[in-house]
């Protein structure tokens, strides 16, 4: 017994250090204001005038801080969409965080981003500002941040692909054009307990259930991503930021 009292000893200590460790350990984050392209090395990037009718770049046109701003903008319709070729315009840099030395992300994760938008939205059109993924494909199985033709923004592919069902909806905060909007959203991907949570100038607007996922949030997108009957429109991206939310 007296020989044991040593490692006894020392697995408190190491015990105790670990769990100093874990208390000090700061949540993961990533942030972008689109001043610089090497903010997204070796991640995917849509190209510049993408089918004829859409492109994108940094831009100094409308700037929420900093020097430059993230632009897409549409000059032209596509072809209808099919079920094997989807023609929606895109204009876009990827955020592939499973692609960082670090890996993916552990959700929930808070996702802010400003935006600027002039864009009309006919009926059956929509536009979308974010989209979500917690897959490493190609083909993802994502939940977006869509404006529909009623002028209103919320979540779409919850909890599971093509589903609209929410715990909450607003039927009466409109997205405001030409000025800059901030959009938030807490995000967990879990097959049982997760959730999306979405917020526009911090007022909630959205809220559903999540079936999909494993904890892990990999890839998105944000710009310009919209419907193949669009003709024209702008969209502007500026401060974004996404935070691994600590467990309590």
């Amino acid at each position: 017994m007296i020989v044991a009292k040593p490692f006894r000893y020392l697995a408190i200590i190491l015990a105790g250090v670990f769990m100093a460790s874990a208390s000090l350990a700061q949540p993961r984050s990533f942030s972008t204001g689109f001043e610089a392209v090497e903010d997204f090395a070796g991640f995917y990037i849509t190209p510049q005038d993408y089918k004829g009718t859409s492109s994108h770049d940094q831009s100094t046109d409308q700037v929420r801080s900093g020097q430059y701003s993230h632009k897409g903008w549409v000059y032209g319709t596509n072809r209808r969409s099919t079920w094997l070729t989807n023609n929606n315009h895109r204009g876009y840099p990827t955020i592939q965080l499973y692609k960082l030395p670090e890996g993916a992300f552990q959700t929930p994760v808070k996702i802010e981003f400003w935006v600027w938008l002039d864009m009309e939205i006919a009926s059956g059109e929509w536009f979308s500002f974010a989209t979500l993924d917690h897959t490493t494909r190609d083909t993802w199985d994502p939940v977006l941040v869509n404006l529909g033709d009623d002028g209103i923004v919320h979540l779409m592919h919850v909890p599971s692909n093509g589903k609209s069902e929410y715990s909450f909806q607003t039927q009466d905060i409109k997205f405001p054009m030409r000025e800059w909007v901030k959009l938030s959203v807490e995000l967990h991907f879990d097959q049982q307990n997760g959730y999306a949570r979405l917020w526009q100038n911090d007022v909630l607007v959205s809220e559903a259930p999540v079936r999909t996922g494993n904890g892990l949030f990999t890839q998105a997108h944000f710009g310009l991503y919209a419907p193949p009957s669009v003709r024209s429109g702008v969209i502007y991206n500026d401060d974004l930021t996404i935070t691994e939310i600590p467990e309590n």
